[in-house]
């Protein structure tokens, strides 16, 4: 995947429509978005630091 810093948000979308076959569906064409979406978010997240270490998540787990 290219990092959304270097193309636009469109030029994102075309690269990532070139990959997917012919055949797809438009509902599977919005969830590959979505998941795009989030692994960008989520590759932010972890630039801007916005992570917890494994033992926070473990003390967060039980709380649940």
């Amino acid at each position: 995947m290219n990092s959304i810093k270097s193309n636009s948000v469109k030029e994102e979308v075309i690269s990532l429509l070139h990959e997917l076959p012919d055949d797809i569906t438009l509902d599977e064409i919005m969830y590959h978005l979505y998941v795009k979406q989030k692994i960008i978010k989520g590759l932010k997240d972890i630039e801007d630091g916005n992570t917890y270490t494994h033992e926070e998540v473990k003390e967060m787990a039980k709380k649940w």
